[in-house]
């Protein structure tokens, strides 16, 4: 069992590579990350929103647990998405989450997903996400580990 993410967009900046990288080292498996870069396309609106969404679907095998972070998805606290990546792992199940390019994705992202989910009803920089994502899966993992990283 692994856990991959997929991001439309351009390598991780700085001050994105130091955090992920303070919880990326905390990770232990089925939890541990690995990070797939999916350049932007050239082209603007739903046009780039296709070509993306294509490269996508390209790289996500049939039998994966998919997660599409999305703005209209579901709200879930910390400890729901933990549940939610552990019964995914507990069924055997590979989990892929993924980060869409600036116009989103398509429809055929939205109807492979298995859970859409969003961080919060407001709208953050895909550089900014990438950390938040690491934080959340650290604890996620914390949570379905019975440790006290998550206080409720």
């Amino acid at each position: 069992m692994s856990l991959k993410i997929l991001a439309v967009g351009k390598k991780h900046e700085k001050w994105v590579t130091e955090g992920i990288d303070r919880y990326e080292r905390r990770l232990r498996k089925p939890f541990d990350v690995s990070w797939q870069l999916i350049p932007h396309s050239a082209r603007e609106g739903e046009a780039a929103r296709s070509e993306e969404s294509e490269r996508i679907l390209q790289r996500v095998d049939r039998d994966v647990f998919l997660v599409l972070l999305d703005e209209r998805g579901a709200n879930v606290d910390s400890p729901a998405l933990a549940a939610r990546l552990q019964s995914a792992f507990d069924a055997g199940k590979h989990v892929v989450v993924v980060i869409g390019g600036a116009y989103g994705v398509d429809e055929a992202v939205r109807a492979r997903a298995n859970f859409v989910w969003s961080l919060s009803q407001l709208v953050f920089p895909h550089q900014l996400v990438r950390l938040i994502l690491a934080e959340q899966l650290y604890r996620a993992q914390e949570i379905a580990g019975g440790r006290p990283y998550h206080h409720v």
